[in-house]
Parts: structure tokens; sequence; C-alpha cells
């Protein structure tokens, strides 16, 4: 090997020198420094060895967040990177692939801060306000039926008692020719159907016989008038009729009738089923509607935000797999297809094995990634999830600047963390210097 002249060794001392000082400066000392102080307590004035590494296994906290770093570590890398690959193959077969690659990298623009504020309101629990739970909501309540009037009830002077269960029934049985009143309060006007019309008060002739004896007729209205005013137990003329209850004719613990109350709160059950029956309200009128999925929960905010990181970076795994594939020989793929091989077969056993280089450096690179994940945790997770949505970078922030902040298990996690990357970096480094040599 020849020799290097000094001068030039002196030169190339030179330019490297201000790259080795802020090296040491912004790295070196850094992590010296936070080895060092991982030693000490609290105050930094007593020497503790491990027993700060060893609060990370017996703090339940800390052992909340080094689960969910294994469970990050995990699934989004693998996520991100299968998605990234699917949406890689098949944009290359439509027309507009251009146009989905350029949405799907977008949320690659916007910064950690900003995604979280915004999956925050996407994972909002109101259904008016969050999108997640309001679609869910809506496919909810096209596949099962939703209660009309959640904590409706009647008062002590209406002619209706408690069931159990949280139905309602009339006191007395009720007759044909005897018009049954069943009001009930405690309906926000929000909540009471658009459609439904001022309440109609029963009569015998109601039901076009003009004797009323074939059919038991009644009412079902919101008793009670806006401003006050109206008496208890009478159909007041502002008093709206409660369209879509349901009402039930039960003889014997059996149901022999049902029906369904109009716009005006009228219904009709046939007499000969009816008469000398209770009626009864079901608990299906007021059971509380169904306010969707609590994403933000002990048991879902992890996959929730999980969720979140995956919409940033999916997209960065496809632009990268996609360029990959652009160098993929085309004719390999074509004789494969020739030789018979359906597009599963092409894709699992040539496609996905030319790509393996790349998808490993997509892969490690997002495993680093997820290692240091802080903001999306920190903005989604609401302040009663956040233990159990907890990861190692976060708690390393709560441990050093919290309330009750201890600087020397701050810099255990910070230690802790680095260990967790150097062997991904050690694998990733090893794998571009193969690369080099070939």
């Amino acid at each position: 090997m020849p020799r290097i002249p000094r001068g030039r060794r002196v030169v190339a001392a030179g330019f490297l020198l201000p790259a080795l000082l802020l090296l040491g400066a912004l790295v070196v000392y850094p992590i010296g420094y936070s080895v060092r102080r991982s030693l000490f307590d609290r105050s930094d004035s007593s020497f503790v060895g491990l027993d700060n590494y060893l609060a990370l296994v017996t703090d339940e906290s800390l052992r909340t967040a080094v689960r969910n770093n294994l469970i990050w570590l995990v699934v989004a890398p693998a996520v991100a990177t299968a998605l990234g690959l699917v949406f890689a193959v098949l944009t290359e077969r439509v027309r507009w692939g251009t146009a989905f690659k350029l949405v799907v990298f977008m949320p690659m623009a916007i910064s950690m801060l900003a995604a979280g504020i915004i999956f925050r309101l996407v994972y909002e629990q109101d259904p008016d306000r969050g999108v997640a739970n309001a679609v869910w909501v809506g496919v909810h309540d096209t596949f099962a039926e939703s209660s009309g009037f959640p904590r409706a009830r009647p008062l002590p002077a209406h002619p209706l008692e408690a069931a159990g269960g949280g139905a309602y029934v009339t006191k007395e049985p009720v007759r044909a020719g005897a018009p049954v009143l069943l009001p009930l309060v405690g309906v926000a006007p929000g909540q009471m159907p658009r459609d439904a019309r001022p309440a109609h008060a029963p009569t015998a002739t109601d039901t076009g016989t003009g004797t009323g004896t074939d059919t038991v007729t009644g009412t079902a209205w919101l008793d009670f008038t806006r401003g006050g005013g109206g008496k208890p137990n009478v159909v007041d003329p502002e008093e709206l009729g409660l369209k879509g209850l349901r009402i039930e004719a039960v003889r014997d613990g059996k149901v022999v009738a049902t029906a369904t109350a109009a716009a005006d709160g009228r219904f009709t059950l046939p007499a000969d089923r009816a008469d000398g029956a209770v009626l009864r309200l079901p608990a299906s009128n007021f059971r509380e509607q169904y306010n969707g999925v609590e994403w933000l929960g002990p048991s879902l905010v992890t996959p929730a935000v999980i969720g979140a990181y995956v919409w940033m970076w999916a997209g960065f795994a496809m632009v990268l797999i996609g360029a990959g594939l652009a160098a993929v020989p085309r004719e390999l793929l074509e004789a494969a297809r020739v030789d018979g091989a359906n597009e599963w077969q092409v894709f699992r056993r040539i496609t996905v094995p030319l790509l393996a280089p790349v998808l490993v450096v997509v892969l490690v690179t997002l495993m680093i990634n997820v290692l240091k994940v802080f903001d999306l945790v920190f903005v989604i997770a609401p302040g009663s999830a956040q233990d159990d949505a907890n990861v190692l970078a976060l708690q390393l922030y709560r441990s050093s600047f919290g309330t009750d902040a201890d600087l020397g298990v701050g810099s255990a996690i910070a230690v802790v963390l680095l260990l967790l990357v150097l062997p991904v970096m050690v694998v990733n480094i090893r794998r571009i210097r193969r690369e080099t040599r070939r």
C-alpha cells in the first residue's frame, strides 16, 4: 500500500477536524454523559449502579413502555412495509398510478405533530366529530336497529310503570273502545323524529267503525310543552307524537300483538288479541344509542396510534419499493407468465425475492424509526390513556422532564434505546458494505 504524504494527511485531518469536533460534542459526549448519569441517583450525588436499569423491569409504567415498544417494533414496520409493497405493485398496473402514489406519499409532508392532531380528531369518541366513529356507527346502524328514544321515561303520574330491564308497562289492562294514553318525558328536542307531527288525542271513532270495539287504539306522545303550561296525561296542542315507538300487547308473559306509533303518535292493535292485555314498551325503544368504538381507550390506544404511523410511513415504503421495482428485469416476469405462473406466483416467487434487498432497507429504517417514536403517542393518546400507550421515548421525556423527574432513570432509558438501535444499525451497515463490494 503506497505511503500517503504527510502534507496530504494534514490536509485530510484539517477537513475532518470540524466534523470530528461536532461528532464529539453532539454525539460522543452526550452518550458518555448519559451512561455516567444513568449510574447515579435522582440528585446525581450517590452511585446506585444498575438500580435505574432494574427500575425498567420493576416499575409498572416502565414495563408497559417496554411492552408497547416491542409491539411497535414488530407490527408497525411490518405493516407499513407490506402496504408499501402492495401499493407499489398495484400502482404499476393502473393508469392513474402516479396520482395514487402522490396521494399516499403526501402524509410524509406533514409533521408528526400535525398528524397527531389530525388523528386525535379522527379518533374522537363523538360520532358527530370523529371520522372513525362516524363511519363505524353508520355501518353499525345499517345492520342493527338503533334506539329511537334513549333515556325516555314516564312520570310517576303517568299510567305506566317500570317492568324491569328498561321496559315499561301499563298499570292496568287495556280494553277495546277505551283509548290508551302512553305519555313519556325525557326526550331531547334534537332526538325527536324530524317528521313527527302534533300528537292526536285518541278517540273511539279512530278505528273507522264508529264504535271502536274491534280494536285497541291509543296515542304515544312526548308529554312536554315547551315553555310550560301543559297538563300531564293530556295531549296538548304543541306536544309531538313519538313516531316509531314500538308497542307490544302482552298476555300471560307472551307477546300477542305489536304495533308502531305513527307520526302523530297513534297506534292500533286488534281487539281479539289485545283486549284485556297489558301494553309494554320494550327496552329496545330506550337503550342508549350506539356511540362507536373507544379508539383511544386503554385496550385500543396503541393499535390506533400505530394506525396513524402506518398512514404516514406507508408512502415512504411505497416510494422506495417502487424505485426497486422499476429496476426488476421485466423479461423475468414475462418468462414466468409464459411458463404458466399466475400473478400470485409471479409476485411471491419472483417479485418479492428480487425486491428483498429493498424490503430489508425499508424494514430496518422503519424499525429504527419506531424505536424513537414520541410525537404521535404524546399528541394522540389522551391523558387518561397515556399510561396504556406509553413507549420508551415518551417515558424518557416523562422521567427526565415530568413533574416527578428522575434524570437517573431517564438516562437509563436513553441508554437502553441506544442499545436497542445499535444491533439494527450494525446489521444495516454490514448489508450496505456487502452491497458495495458486489
